[in-house]
């Protein structure tokens, strides 16, 4: 089963790779990175390093036990109890449950290490996995207009409390 690890410096090799080889599958539904992210890569990973230090943001990839990068998970401008979710999943990995699974454990981190009570989120329209996997863990759409890099997108909110961490 893969596991949800902190992101970390010696991630950067298989998150390059996992960035690359989805690059045109990511593209299809959410706003592509364009080639300075691939240019400046390490430099990137080390500022996402230093916010996450900074506690203003929280990374983490979902790994395969060879190692292999199948995800990533992040909670962004964390502050007073709210962040920002965004989440990407490999096409090969894509319709076995496994972005819902690894959202639902960063709901227990974000209560019991992040203190975080309220995630928001949000998905351009054509984004209908991003979306599905929202629904089924819980998070509303506001119903406020919401443009991703020029494309219209569906804001959602889920607040987290206690023991309810998400619906089966």
């Amino acid at each position: 089963m893969p596991e949800l690890q902190r992101l970390r410096a010696d991630h950067a090799p298989a998150l390059l790779t996992f960035e690359q080889e989805n690059r045109a599958f990511f593209a299809a539904s959410i706003p592509d990175r364009g080639d300075d992210y691939f240019t400046r890569f390490a430099a990137r990973h080390e500022a996402l390093l230093t916010e996450q230090a900074a506690g203003t943001c929280h990374f983490h990839l979902l790994v395969a036990e060879d190692g292999e990068v199948l995800g990533r998970f992040n909670l962004v401008d964390a502050a007073n109890g709210t962040a920002d979710l965004g989440f990407r999943l490999a096409e090969k990995a894509t319709g076995r449950g496994l972005a819902t699974a690894a959202v639902r454990r960063l709901f227990t981190l974000c209560t019991t290490t992040y203190a975080l009570t309220t995630l928001r989120a949000a998905a351009t329209v054509t984004n209908t996995a991003s979306r599905a996997v929202l629904t089924r863990t819980g998070f509303v759409a506001t119903g406020e207009g919401v443009v991703l890099n020029g494309m219209r997108g569906v804001g959602y909110v889920r607040e987290l409390g206690g023991k309810d961490l998400g619906p089966e």
